[in-house]
């Protein structure tokens, strides 16, 4: 999908990157697949505030996307390719036979009026939903179930592929989108395809007031604030002995860097290689 640039007629415009939005088909959503989003402005059920920056932003409606595809062996067709509020990808609107509408991710090349479906002996298409025992080795795939009848969790996000690298004693390995290679069990499910709206990752949005239509409110610099507020506040101006540059802490005390993942997970046995490269000696 590609994006366009703006005169810089103004300072928000100079350097503005923003979608075309020509992938879009279908103006409107299907309010059959609707349900109301409650904004929680990053507080609990206490009212504290437990994730930091969030507020305001635009009213959305959630998108009930299909992660299941449970639908077997019923081809379904592709109705038109929406915009989704709630996600970076855009989603894809399709009826199938019987009459019933579903939400599923839209990969790249998936076109209004395709034929998509699921099950265990389909084509390995784009847009068709299989079993990775059934997929052929190297294929670019998304929405891979963690557990069988769960439902995709991984690689969802827009420009995100997995590949099938091998099969081995019932299970699949699987190279990440981050680069780690993860054993999966081949009776999961998962969409074949890499997802769409690749380049959302160069999108610039040009000015403040955007970020804040999407709900983000500003992030003040710990060095900024005061000690009893942040751990590297303090000091005569931007000292670095004793005001906060000696010492890169979290506002709770960790030190960035710090790995927070639990080394005695129970998922770390399905790790072949880690995503983070060996130094070299």
């Amino acid at each position: 999908m590609p994006l366009k640039s703006f005169k810089p007629n103004t300072p928000s415009a100079r350097y503005k990157n923003l979608p075309t939005f020509e992938e879009i088909t279908k103006k409107k959503p299907e309010k059959s697949l609707l349900k109301p989003l409650k904004r929680t402005g990053g507080r609990n059920n206490t009212g504290r505030i437990t994730c930091r920056h969030i507020g305001g932003g635009h009213k959305r409606h959630y998108r009930l996307v299909d992660f299941k595809r449970r639908k077997h062996d019923m081809p379904a067709k592709v109705v038109g390719i929406e915009y989704d509020p709630n996600r970076t990808c855009r989603i894809a609107l399709i009826q199938y036979e019987d009459g019933q509408k579903s939400y599923i991710l839209a990969p790249v090349g998936l076109k209004t009026g395709a034929s998509v479906v699921s099950g265990s002996k389909v084509a390995a298409n784009v847009g068709n939903a299989m079993p990775l025992a059934e997929v052929p080795l190297g294929t670019s795939i998304h929405n891979i179930e963690l557990i069988p009848g769960n439902g995709g969790k991984v690689a969802r996000a827009a420009g995100q592929e997995a590949i099938l690298s091998s099969r081995d004693g019932g299970w699949a390995l699987v190279k990440m989108p981050s680069g780690e290679i993860r054993r999966f069990n081949e009776r999961c499910f998962c969409t074949i395809g890499q997802v769409g709206n690749r380049d959302h990752m160069n999108e610039i949005s040009g000015k403040a007031g955007r970020t804040r239509w999407q709900g983000i409110r500003p992030t003040v610099r710990g060095m900024c604030m005061n000690p009893v507020d942040h751990p590297n506040g303090g000091g005569e101006g931007k000292s670095k002995s004793g005001g906060g540059r000696q010492h890169l802490l979290s506002p709770w005390g960790h030190a960035k860097g710090e790995k927070t993942r639990d080394h005695k997970k129970t998922t770390s046995v399905f790790i072949v290689e880690s995503r983070h490269k060996r130094k070299k000696k």
